[in-house]
């Protein structure tokens, strides 16, 4: 009896390590910071691990495309996930919200971006950061919120390739001022430099961040396991901590 128990407890040290597994993530940049503190926890509660990589959603869109080995995506958007599954390299039952973003106009100043936002129209601003609309869905918002508020910033505009480069850009500042996600300047409701004007809703399309298992990790358990992760409420603490809704 000893013995059989000795040989099963082996067996379990020896199978345990082959029921973890490794997902590959493509991240939107907006949703770097809490990821980065999601993916310890949903290492810890399932015991697989997440390797995450960041950036415009635009970009791994066509990354996919060309055959990179992600097994996950985690949009920023929800029609970037919907195409890829209408082309057949992801998995269309999978498709998730897990996020509803949150636009702000910041500055790496303090006192220079006034509450209601009237920088735009008033302020003696150079140049201002714009995530690139064909590659950012909160570039394409913050478009929106200038277009909808009738400011012309043309000659004025300093692309970035993605929402992180627009971020630095403004905390450098090489712009005044810009467009970013509230995940990037907020924490637990605070704004943790700088200021800022949290754009109304009413000025812009619902950010609506979707996520999706793709092909590549259609066999791999840890793929669907992450995106039940981030519905659980652990994980949405932590997205709203970072001004998600």
């Amino acid at each position: 009896m000893q013995k059989l128990l000795g040989c099963c407890t082996a067996l379990v040290l020896f199978t345990s390590p082959a029921q973890a597994d490794t997902v590959a993530a493509a991240v939107a940049a907006n949703f770097s910071a809490p990821m980065q503190a999601i993916a310890p926890l949903f290492a810890q509660a399932t015991g697989h691990e997440a390797q995450l990589s960041f950036g415009a959603t635009g970009k791994f869109y066509a990354q996919i495309n060309n055959g990179a080995p992600f097994d996950v995506l985690l949009s920023a958007d929800s029609s970037t996930p919907s195409k890829l599954a209408a082309e057949k390299k992801a998995v269309a039952a999978s498709q998730i919200t897990y996020a509803q973003g949150q636009l702000l106009l910041w500055s790496a100043q303090p006192g220079y971006v006034d509450g209601a936002g009237a920088v735009l129209k008033t302020g003696t601003w150079k140049h201002l950061a714009l995530a690139n609309p064909k590659l950012a869905p909160y570039g394409a918002a913050g478009q929106e919120v200038l277009q909808q508020l009738g400011v012309d910033a043309t000659g004025r505009t300093v692309l970035g390739e993605n929402i992180a480069q627009t971020y630095q850009f403004v905390a450098s500042g090489n712009a005044q001022l810009g467009f970013v996600a509230a995940s990037q300047v907020m924490k637990d409701g605070q704004l943790q430099s700088g200021s800022a004007w949290v754009i109304p809703q009413a000025l812009y399309s619902p950010i609506r961040q979707d996520a999706i298992v793709l092909e590549h990790g259609r066999n791999n358990p840890a793929a669907q396991a992450l995106l039940d992760y981030l519905q659980t409420p652990a994980a949405r603490a932590i997205m709203q901590a970072y001004g998600y809704r």
